[in-house]
C-alpha cells in the first residue's frame, strides 16, 4: 500500500465513493420497494464488493476479508452495538464466518492437493502428452484442445473438479511458453470459460440446468436428448466464439510451443499412489449417483491420502493458494447474506414484469439472472430466479411466442451458467486466478464480452424456433 500510484489511489476512492454515497443516503430516497436497513446496508457492502473486484486496487482476497468484516460489524447479531437495529432479524455471525469452511473450500483444498501432487510427481506431463499431442504445436490449436477437452468432461461432472484436473494439464505447457507471452493468459482463460460453458450441454453439467429441470414436469416436461439437443449447439457455437476472441484478446508471440512429450510414468510407490488416487478421485467425481458421495466428500479423500503417506507434508502444505481461499470464501459470504437478508429477492422483484412485451420479460428475468449469477453462486442464483420466472411465465399467456415455460427456464438456466465476469463469479474462475498468471480485469473483459454475446445467442435462438 505504500506504493499506490495515482491511477490506483483514484480507483481506490472511486470504489469507496459511491458505496459510502449509497450508505448515507436515508433508506427510503433508494428506489427499491421495501428497502429494510440491513438490505440498504448489504446492498452499500455489495457496491464495494464489486467496484473493488472489478477495479481491483487491493488485492481481491483483502476485497474477501473486508466485507466479511463489514457484514460481521454491521448486519450480524454480534455486530457493533451502537448501530444494531432492535426492530430487523439480523444474520448470524456464525453463518456468515461459515463461509471460511464451506463446501466449496474443502473441495478446493483437495483440488489444490491434487494438483500439487501430480506436479511432484509429473503426473501432469503425463497426461498433457497423452491428451493434447493430438492437437499439434501451435498455440491456438493447443487452448483449443485444452477447452473440447474441459467442456466434454464438464458436461458430465463438476466443473470444478474438472478445472482442477485441467489447470494441472496446463502448468507443462506454460512451462513451455516464453515469460511475458500475452498468449498465456489465453491459455489460462480458456479453461474456466470452457467449463463454465461446458456444463451448459446436459441436465446435469451444472445446477441450474437441474434446478430448472424440476420446474419442467407434466406437460412441460423435457427429456435428458432434449436438452442436449438445445444444449449441445449453443456450446458448441459458445465455444467456437471464445476461442477465437481469446485469441484476439491475448495474441500469441509464438508460432509453435514446443511441448515435452516424451516421458514415462514414474514407477516409485509414492508416485503409483498418487496416480491412483488422481484417477480415483477423478472416477468418483464422475459417478456421484451411483455411490452418493457428492463432491465435496469425495475432494476430503486425496487430502487423506496424501497426508497420510507423506506425499504432502508442512511444506507442500504451504503450497495450497490460501488466498483464494479467503477469495472464495468472501465470495461465499456475499452470496449467503444476498440470500438470507432477503435483498436478492427484493432486486429481482423490483422490475414490473406485467408492464413488458413477452420478449423483454424473458431478457429482464435473464439478465437479473446473468448479473446476480457474477456476484454469487449460480447455483444460488438459480434458486432464486428460476422460481420467479416460472411464476411470471405461467401467469402470462402472452409468453406462449417465447416458447412458454419451458423456453423461458432454459434462457434463464443458460443465463446463470454465463455469468463470470470476476474471480469470485464461479469457482473455475477462482482456480484460474489463483494460477497468478491472469489479472481481473483479464477476467471481466473476456467475461462481459463471452457473456454479453452468449445472451444474444440465445435470444436470437428463442425468437427463431418460437
Amino acid at each position: 500500500m505504500n506504493n499506490l500510484s495515482i491511477p490506483q489511489l483514484l480507483r481506490l476512492l472511486f470504489a469507496f465513493g459511491i458505496p459510502l454515497f449509497v450508505l448515507l443516503m436515508p433508506t427510503e430516497a433508494i428506489p427499491i420497494e421495501g428497502l429494510t436497513l440491513i438490505q440498504h446496508r448489504l446492498l452499500a457492502i455489495f457496491l464495494l464488493a464489486a467496484m473493488l473486484w472489478v477495479l481491483e486496487p487491493v488485492p481481491v482476497f483483502a476485497t474477501s476479508i473486508l466485507i466479511i468484516v463489514l457484514q460481521l460489524i454491521l448486519i450480524s447479531d454480534s455486530g457493533l452495538a451502537a448501530v444494531r437495529p432492535a426492530d430487523e432479524a439480523l444474520l448470524k455471525y456464525s453463518d456468515i464466518l461459515n463461509a471460511f469452511a464451506s463446501p466449496i473450500i474443502i473441495l478446493f483444498m483437495g483440488g489444490f492437493a491434487l494438483a500439487i501432487s501430480a506436479s511432484r510427481y509429473e503426473l501432469d506431463n503425463n497426461l498433457a502428452r497423452v491428451l493434447l499431442r493430438p492437437f499439434g504445436t501451435q498455440p491456438r490449436f493447443i487452448m483449443l484442445g485444452l477447452m473440447v477437452i474441459t467442456a466434454v468432461f464438464s458436461m458430465f461432472m463438476s466443473n470444478t473438479a474438472t478445472t482442477v484436473m485441467m489447470l494441472a494439464l496446463l502448468a507443462p505447457i506454460l512451462a513451455s511458453v516464453p515469460k511475458g507471452d500475452n498468449g498465456i493468459k489465453a491459455l489460462v482463460l480458456c479453461i474456466p470459460i470452457a467449463a463454465n460453458t461446458g456444463g451448459i450441454a446436459t441436465p446435469i453439467g451444472t445446477p441450474p440446468n437441474a434446478i430448472a429441470m424440476g420446474y419442467l414436469k407434466g406437460e412441460h416436461a423435457i427429456t435428458f436428448i432434449e436438452w442436449m439437443m438445445m444444449g449441445l449447439p449453443f456450446v458448441v457455437v459458445q465455444l467456437a466464439f471464445a476461442w477465437w476472441l481469446l485469441q484476439k484478446l491475448f495474441p500469441s508471440s509464438s508460432h509453435s510451443i514446443h511441448l515435452n512429450l516424451e516421458g514415462t510414468f514414474q514407477k516409485s510407490w509414492r508416485a503409483i499412489v498418487v496416480y491412483i488416487t488422481f484417477a480415483a478421485t477423478v472416477l468418483l467425481w464422475m459417478t456421484t449417483a451411483l455411490h452418493g458421495m457428492n463432491v465435496y466428500v469425495v475432494s476430503v479423500i486425496p487430502l487423506a491420502v496424501f497426508t497420510l503417506t507423506g506425499i504432502m507434508g508442512k511444506e507442500e502444505l504451504k503450497l495450497i493458494n490460501w488466498d483464494v481461499l479467503w477469495l472464495v470464501a468472501g465470495g461465499m459470504a456475499i452470496g449467503m447474506a444476498l440470500d438470507k437478508t432477503g435483498l436478492a429477492a427484493t432486486l429481482a422483484h423490483a422490475i414490473d414484469y406485467d408492464s413488458l412485451s413477452p420478449f423483454a420479460v424473458v431478457v429482464a428475468l435473464s439478465m437479473v439472472c446473468w448479473v446476480m449469477a457474477n456476484f454469487m453462486s449460480n447455483t444460488a442464483t438459480a434458486n432464486l430466479i428460476i422460481p420467479i420466472a416460472a411464476a411470471v411465465a405461467g401467469s402470462m399467456d402472452t409468453l406462449i411466442s417465447m416458447g412458454g415455460l419451458k423456453g423461458v427456464l432454459v434462457v434463464v438456466a443458460f443465463s446463470a451458467s454465463l455469468g463470470m465476469i470476476l474471480p469470485v463469479s464461479t469457482p473455475p474462475n477462482s482456480l484460474a486466478y489463483s494460477t497468478g498468471l491472469i489479472e481481473s480485469k483479464d477476467m471481466a473483459k473476456a467475461g462481459v464480452i463471452v457473456g454479453v454475446v452468449g445472451l444474444s445467442i440465445v435470444y436470437l435462438a428463442t425468437i427463431l424456433l418460437h
